[in-house]
């Protein structure tokens, strides 16, 4: 079986839409917008299999003509919507995976469809996440960037996954980025101090040592780090030390959202996790748009600093 690129392509936002402009236009609008995202797909050679509601599902034989049309998507989108009522905005997120497929009875199945279905569901709104097969794969004198985001654990998956976050903005410098990015976080040497992070919220900072690893954040009084906000569940988000990083895993009702301190990128977690590479923010219950959510910022440090201020 030959190797190809499979992209998934979601909308998000149709809820609001649906609430907006009633079932009748909502609909109307929504099949226009993935009607045409299969149109520029087809543009760079690609081949859709098969509209879901509000996504995409796209393959490509070649790996360079995926990457260029996810960009271009996100690109042409970003412009598109610039002026749309807030209400009416629905962003595109990316997932893109190189593998074999099989073909049958006009759908396609492997593990190269549910990984680009899955980082689909990972990448946040604006976003493209990408497997490290598809990054390899594009040429050595190629213009795009991207940042290795780690090993990730993926729903259905045995082994964790190696992702990149394509970084399509045009406007962001080059310098910040590199490709494949080498990861900050390395397994602590014997006899080393033991990593620790420190998560601050409002007046509240705490330090834990990974050996002290899992914690919770959340609402519940017995957990770990407490958030005391409506919008936060009882226990929300989890971090443990595996590896040699830290994880942070959304385990609440309304998700989770992080970003990292070299990018406005952000990662949207539903019941899902990924490594804290760098130091950054999290927000906990709704998005970073809304100026009211509470957000935890982290950091790293070695495990000479241990405060539990609550």
């Amino acid at each position: 079986m030959a190797e190809v690129t499979v992209v998934f392509a979601d909308l998000t936002g149709s809820t609001g839409v649906f609430e907006s402009l009633g079932n009748a236009k909502a609909t109307q609008a929504i099949t226009r917008l993935t009607q045409w995202i299969g149109k520029v797909c087809e543009a760079y050679r690609g081949h859709v299999v098969k509209y879901l509601g509000d996504g995409v599902l796209v393959v490509f034989p070649d790996n360079t003509d995926a990457v260029d049309a996810v960009i271009e998507l996100q690109r042409v989108h970003r412009d598109r919507i610039r002026n749309w009522p807030e209400q009416l905005k629905m962003k595109l997120q990316l997932g893109v995976a190189r593998g074999e497929i099989v073909e049958q009875d006009g759908d396609c199945f492997g593990d190269a469809v549910n990984l680009a279905s899955r980082l689909s569901d990972l990448s946040g709104p604006d976003q493209i996440l990408a497997t490290e097969n598809a990054i390899k794969q594009l040429p050595s004198d190629t213009l795009v960037r991207s940042r290795n985001l780690g090993a990730m654990e993926i729903r259905g998956r045995v082994e964790s996954c190696m992702v990149h976050r394509i970084e399509w903005q045009s406007e962001v410098a080059s310098e910040s980025f590199t490709v494949p990015a080498s990861l900050p976080v390395a397994p602590a040497k014997p006899g080393s101090p033991a990593a620790a992070i420190e998560l601050s919220w409002l007046d509240i900072n705490t330090a834990f040592v990974s050996n002290e690893l899992p914690i919770f954040l959340g609402r519940d009084h017995d957990a770990e780090f407490v958030v005391q906000d409506p919008r936060v569940s009882r226990r929300h988000a989890r971090i443990e030390w595996r590896a040699g990083k830290f994880y942070l895993e959304d385990v609440s009702s309304y998700g989770t959202w992080v970003r990292f301190s070299d990018s406005a990128a952000v990662v949207a977690l539903r019941r899902q996790e990924c490594v804290l590479l760098l130091e950054g923010e999290i927000a906990l219950g709704a998005p970073f748009e809304d100026f009211t959510v509470p957000t935890v910022s982290f950091k790293f440090a070695d495990g000479k600093v241990h405060l539990k201020e609550k």
